[in-house]
């Protein structure tokens, strides 16, 4: 458990109308889609941890775009904070590699933004694809 919050990125990549999303190999959130991203290393810029997550979670390499949002990501045991994560999103393209699935990620893919709904996907996702305009 973790007495303060804890600062992490995510990367937005959208190519031809599709996200690309991966199903999260770790806690928080084991099981969901969400975007490729993770925590920043001591030491470690935001975007050079944005680049690293993206690469060992994908296998692509990104240019970062623009900063798409900061999102808290908050779980409650009852009275007790479980966690709490304050999410740097970025948009990013995709601009070398080989989409594959790697540490962290137990799949990647490209999804239809216009299925997004039909997908069990993180709720910062969400909410930073809608304040982007993008659903």
């Amino acid at each position: 458990m973790f007495n303060q919050p804890i600062p992490a990125v995510g990367a937005i990549i959208i190519k031809d109308r599709h996200i690309l999303l991966i199903k999260r190999g770790a806690e928080p959130s084991y099981g969901k889609w969400s975007v490729p991203g993770g925590h920043i290393e001591l030491g470690e810029t935001i975007e050079n941890a944005l680049k690293r997550e993206v690469l060992e979670e994908t296998g692509l390499g990104v240019e970062i775009s623009r900063l798409a949002g900061v999102y808290d990501l908050i779980a409650r045991d009852g009275e007790n904070i479980e966690h709490h994560y304050v999410i740097i999103e970025f948009l990013a393209e995709a601009v070398s590699g080989k989409l594959r699935a790697g540490t962290d990620a137990l799949e990647c893919r490209w999804v239809p933004l216009a299925e997004i709904a039909n997908w069990d996907v993180t709720t910062t996702v969400i909410a930073c694809l809608r304040e982007n305009n993008l659903i």
